[in-house]
């Protein structure tokens, strides 16, 4: 909800003069950040503090009752401490002044001056009434007034305040997963929530795309807060529960219900730093485990052991530990065992549950698992162990978890702009890559990055839309700028519009130029919206190139945009297909493997046999190229080397068939075009012996020994590494250009 008004309270920094300002006090209807109950949080501006006396910061604290009070120089740390704990005792004597006794909690925030306070509330009115006079009292204390007249008269408006409504603290009749974290939340959110259905439960969620049950949107928008977890919980039938609960709910209107039966934490990183009264990642850290804190006792808290700050919150959690990391080895996987919890991580590629004093037990291989875009996605792993262990968590079946885990897939059906990856066809031929991923901070982009480099066939280039959002920090966006340029062969700033938050696209972009250029990277554009600048990035791109697109505001128009020039999602089979291309391997490579121990006629049915199932495929016209090389069949196997270079055949098995080929056209006694194929080679790859022994052989071959033998001997001296060969380089190089002459 919204900050409550005050009568007199000044909003920012603009009345500078005035000592005290109250700049928001704010109700929060759950667990919170203060307490694991509804309370009100009151922030305060204290220049008039601050810049006091030391002598008479001593004599108010006196007059209020604080024992051994340091308040500190001026403008100091330590005076800023003195304030949290002034205020609170303020706040504290004013509430039993009206008949309450009440726990206050205080902190410091980034600036000097700025305390925050927070106390529970059972009665909205009093509550209300009690930080509405927060200011005033300061006010008066601060210039001179009576320290017990101005209690009193704080204390009379509490008393004399409407009661009003009681906290509405929602009590899941439903098992309830909560799930949070800087990145993952949504994935992991819509994984248990398929997984749910497919064990015949009626599921609801919530998450920043909106409220859906059993699969179908009830509400659009973002209600990552209360009101999503109020809507699935109050929508008919549902018997499960998962809510994602982002940082923004959290800090500004606490929890959606007053406990969970499992609570995810995917991880915390550098995000929406500076708001809020968040500006550490420590800080952050602290808000996303307010959901580990209200977890039942009989219930888990399933955390990253990987990131170090989460593994931390099992020390104040209130549920039973279940760990995750993809480190089989972990010692948070260690320590979660030893204090009675579970484990889950990855071992000889399958998912495992690990238990103390138990074999670790199997559940599905990592690379059947979709939404890991076979094993290349580690964060998606990451995803995957953690919902699988709040699945398990909450009671679901473990054949349905696992069937979940298998038929969940990086889709437009299952998780839109999380990841799709695309095969669009390019106006001068042939085929490229686009993956569409919300990345929108520093572990998105580099999840991202690495997706596209794992797709990337050797060769190719990777092109990135950049983009971000106008309430990071000016530290993250060049942040974001650096990473691209470390990692991205070409980048492509993108803009979007309705996110910029405060800033001016100008400024944005000048950000992200800014951490390209410390890399010594100049970006190749910019567009003014994701449409615009996907089309760019596909423009751009070459036969197995691979564009990502930080896609964040366009979704829905990128995804048509993409269907109006016949692009298709993969399935899990062609991502797999791009994996392995990526390696330099074929999806049949044991099989290939298999039939070049093949001798004579017998390797060549075989290879011809790949070839009549799918002749298009130039890996296996190469191979069957090389069976009738190896056969003697020099005629032949020079046609099939052709066929493959001209069907795309990419490194490293390029450069093999080119010198297959070399080799059959010597043996045909075709020297031209042998020597123009190691010409263009040798200026390829001038450090290659076989294309320098080639060279010599086919100048023997033509009566030209001499030629050769000049050849072999600057290779060699010009490669050559031992202390001696450094001392005769000069003189045997001259030999052999002597030879030449």
């Amino acid at each position: 909800m919204s900050p409550v008004p005050l009568e007199g309270a000044v909003s920012g920094s603009e009345d500078s003069g005035r000592g005290v300002v109250v700049r928001e006090m704010r109700v929060l209807e759950g667990p919170n950040l203060y307490f694991p109950r509804p309370a009100v949080k009151v922030s305060l501006s204290l220049p008039g503090y601050q810049g006091a006396e030391q002598a008479t910061m001593r004599d108010l604290a006196g007059r209020l009752g604080l024992r051994q009070a340091a308040p500190g120089k001026p403008r100091t740390e330590q005076r800023h401490r003195f304030l949290v704990r002034l205020v609170s005792v303020v706040l504290r004597r004013v509430a039993t002044e009206a008949g309450n006794r009440l726990a206050v909690r205080g902190r410091t925030v980034a600036g000097l001056d700025d305390v925050v306070v927070a106390f529970p509330w059972r009665s909205r009115g009093r509550g209300e009434a009690l930080g509405s006079t927060l200011g005033d009292v300061l006010t008066t204390l601060l210039v001179g007034g009576d320290v017990d007249t101005a209690l009193a008269q704080a204390a009379a408006v509490v008393d004399a305040a409407e009661r009003g409504a009681s906290a509405a603290q929602r009590r899941p009749r439903i098992p309830v997963v909560s799930v949070t974290g800087t990145n993952g939340k949504t994935s992991t959110t819509r994984l248990l929530a398929h997984r749910g259905m497919v064990a015949g439960r009626r599921t609801g969620w919530s998450s920043t795309e909106g409220v859906f049950v059993q699969g179908e949107q009830v509400v659009a928008g973002d209600y990552s807060g209360p009101s999503g977890a109020r809507q699935v919980l109050t929508a008919p039938g549902v018997q499960l529960g998962i809510l994602e609960t982002a940082r923004g709910g959290l800090l500004l209107k606490g929890m959606g219900v007053v406990h969970n039966d499992v609570s995810v934490v995917t991880n915390v990183t550098a995000d929406h730093l500076g708001l809020h009264g968040v500006d550490t990642v420590d800080q952050l850290a602290e808000v996303k485990a307010i959901i580990t804190r209200v977890t039942k006792k009989e219930g888990w808290v399933v955390l990253n052991g990987d990131d170090p700050r989460v593994r931390a919150m099992a020390t104040q959690a209130s549920g039973r530990i279940w760990m995750f990391s993809l480190d089989p080895d972990s010692p948070a996987l260690r320590e979660a065992l030893d204090a009675g919890g579970r484990g889950l991580t990855v071992l000889d590629g399958d998912l495992v549950i690990v238990r103390r004093d138990a074999d670790p037990q199997r559940l599905v291989r990592v690379r059947d698992v979709p939404m890991t875009l076979s094993g290349l996605s580690e964060h998606n792993i990451a995803n995957a162990l953690a919902a699988t262990a709040a699945g398990l968590g909450v009671g679901l079946p473990s054949a349905s978890v696992v069937e979940g885990l298998r038929t969940f897939a990086p889709d437009l059906a299952h998780n839109p702009g999380r990841m799709n990856v695309w095969t669009v066809p390019l106006a001068g031929g042939g085929f490229g890559t686009v993956i569409v991923d919300l990345a929108h901070n520093e572990a998105g982009l580099d999840a991202l990055l690495s997706v596209a480099e794992g797709l990337r066939p050797p060769g190719s280039r990777v092109h990135l839309g950049l983009g971000g959002v106008g309430d990071r920090t000016d530290e993250i966006l060049f942040g974001l700028g650096e990473m691209a340029g470390r990692r991205a062969d070409r980048v492509q700033i993108v803009h979007k519009g309705g996110y910029l938050r405060g800033r001016t696209a100008e400024d944005l972009e000048a950000q992200f130029e800014r951490g390209l250029a410390s890399v010594g990277m100049v970006h190749g554009g910019s567009s003014p919206t994701e449409v615009a600048g996907l089309a760019a990035l596909v423009e751009h791109l070459a036969e197995g190139d691979v564009a990502a697109l930080m896609c964040h505001a366009e979704r829905p128009a990128v995804v048509q945009w993409l269907e109006e020039h016949q692009a298709t999602p993969d399935s899990p089979r062609q991502v797999r297909r791009k994996v392995i291309a990526s390696r330099g391997e074929h999806e049949l490579e044991s099989v290939l493997a298999a039939v070049a121990q093949q001798v004579g006629a017998e390797r060549v049915a075989a290879a011809r046999d790949l070839v009549e199932v799918t002749p298009e495929d130039p890996r296996l016209v190469f191979e069957l190229a090389c069976a009738l090389d190896a056969d003697g069949d020099a005629s032949a196997a020079a046609d099939r080397y052709r066929d493959a270079l001209a069907s795309g055949l990419r490194e490293p098995h390029r450069f093999r068939a080119q010198i297959g080929l070399a080799t059959c056209l010597r043996a045909l006694g075709e020297r031209v075009e042998a020597t123009e194929l190691l010409a263009e080679l040798g200026a390829q790859r001038p450090d290659s012996a076989t294309v320098a022994v080639l060279r010599a052989l086919l100048g023997a071959d033509g009566g030209d020994a001499t030629a050769g033998v000049a050849e072999l001997a600057e290779f060699v001296m010009t490669h050559a590494t031992g202390t001696e060969d450094a001392a005769y380089r000069p003189v045997l190089l001259s030999h052999a250009k002597e030879l030449r002459a």
